[in-house]
């Protein structure tokens, strides 16, 4: 099974950098900075786990793409996926399997309809990575879990090859015959915890210690409300789950777009909470606090933006 990898970040060179481990054929589609990095050092992960050091991992570049791979693992952010798209394009043939990772549903409804629903399995990952100054992989938590299957829930016989293919890697995976149900369930809790952590501009721990815990589960009944109206209500023992992760004393918990903007990077803010407000605008129900979330997370958006646009490098 050819496997491509669509770049090597903290996610994909997470999980592709395992598959490699185990004897795949993995290949990973980026762009020069990184094929040159890459080269350099390796596709370094460092994990409680273990540690990986892959010399000179196999990388392709988009115009060098000839022939369709079995499996492309994508894992970019949601700003980047209409151009990474077109890059992975001509790997995309008759019985190509699409399996992305990013978050939310957008992705979902975007890349059936430029290759085909059928062409796309759900997935969703568990995992806190991230790339240091050097473009290590630093597994931060003690979790790496991966699931996927067929939007209609079957249990196909190309989901069971995948399965397959990645037994014996060193990373956590299931089949699941319910996955849009699970990334629902996935993107309850990622919007809550970005926009509460955005909000506050702190972890779970420190907005416990301001008698906020409460706001945080306002703002998850807000977003399950949402879901549920969708037909993707989140199941109980998942929501007593997410209160417990939303008011944990002393958890360093953040949502990772906590981290972009603590470093000036760019957000996923329409994708991850922007789309979910969209999806419940027909409700005839209003969502302040995801109303706010939102509109801080924009605020910081035009603020950058003017920023960069006026800065003399610019």
């Amino acid at each position: 099974m050819r496997i491509l990898v669509v770049g090597a970040g903290a996610i994909g060179g997470y999980f592709g950098g395992r598959l490699m481990e185990a004897g795949r054929d993995v290949t990973f589609l980026v762009r020069p900075r990184r094929a040159a990095q890459l080269a350099k050092t390796g596709l370094v992960i460092r994990s409680p786990f273990g540690n990986l050091n892959l010399p000179a991992p196999p990388v392709v570049a988009a115009e060098a793409l000839r022939e369709p791979f079995d499996v492309i693992l994508l894992s970019c952010k949601a700003y980047d996926l209409e151009s990474a798209a077109g890059s992975f394009a001509p790997a995309v043939g008759p019985n190509t399997a699409i399996l992305p990772l990013l978050n939310g549903m957008a992705h979902m409804d975007f890349l059936s309809r430029r290759f085909g629903p059928t062409v796309v399995l759900g997935g969703q990952c568990v995992i806190s990575t991230t790339l240091d100054g050097e473009g290590q992989i630093l597994h931060l938590n003690d979790t790496h879990f991966l699931s996927f299957g067929e939007q209609n829930g079957s249990m196909s016989a190309r989901a069971e090859t995948i399965a397959a293919a990645m037994t014996g890697a060193r990373f956590e995976f299931r089949i699941s015959e319910a996955i849009l149900q699970e990334m629902w369930e996935k993107w309850v809790l990622i919007c809550t915890m970005a926009g509460i952590t955005c909000l506050m501009r702190a972890p779970v721990g420190d907005i416990v210690a301001a008698n906020a815990g409460d706001l945080a589960i306002a703002l998850l009944t807000e977003c399950a409300a949402i879901a549920a109206a969708q037909g993707f209500a989140s199941r109980e023992p998942t929501m007593v789950r997410n209160r417990t992760m939303l008011t944990t004393p002393g958890s360093i918990f953040a949502a990772s777009m906590l981290r972009d903007i603590e470093r000036d990077a760019p957000i996923e803010a329409d994708h991850i909470v922007g789309d979910l407000l969209q999806r419940g605008a027909g409700e005839n129900r209003d969502y302040p606090l995801l109303r706010i979330a939102y509109a801080h997370l924009k605020a910081y958006e035009a603020r950058r933006k003017r920023e960069n646009s006026t800065s003399p490098s610019a």
